[in-house]
């Protein structure tokens, strides 16, 4: 990770990262809801009895499609973080979905997104469980060069 901002040197970089991803999730989460309630109309309300599956669908699309993007989903976005692969740069359409694929299995066992939300809030780098094997990054935006 010697390509990444050091998080003692340069601590501008990650400062208050944990809190944005947290709020940046909230935000993704409400857009993600939105969207889900405009699909429901269009599957004739049958979507109701397969909600988590949409939801699931919907919310792995949405966050590989705008993490692909711009490296950051609305959510992160609005909160000013992006994510970073180990080199430093933006995200590309893989990364992109191996990150939201790695997202979507910690959020659905219990015990990894535990070790996750620790991991964000104890390491230097605030990584999740995801970050560290795919050695991405949560950065300030504004503290970008």
């Amino acid at each position: 990770m010697t390509h990444l901002p050091d998080p003692i040197a340069q601590a501008a970089f990650y400062e208050n990262v944990p809190t944005k991803r947290l709020f940046a999730w909230i935000l993704d989460a409400a857009i993600i809801l939105g969207i889900c309630l405009v699909v429901l109309p269009f599957t004739g309300f049958l979507g109701i009895f397969f909600w988590p599956l949409m939801w699931l669908v919907v919310g792995f699309a949405y966050r590989t499609i705008t993490i692909a993007n711009r490296s950051a989903t609305w959510g992160m976005r609005l909160v000013s973080i992006e994510l970073r692969n180990r080199t430093g740069a933006r995200l590309d359409l893989t990364e992109a979905a191996l990150h939201t694929l790695g997202y979507t299995i910690s959020i659905g066992i219990f015990l990894l997104q535990a070790v996750s939300i620790v991991l964000i809030c104890a390491s230097m780098r605030g990584q999740s469980l995801t970050d560290h094997v795919l050695g991405t990054v949560m950065l300030n935006k504004q503290a970008q060069r």
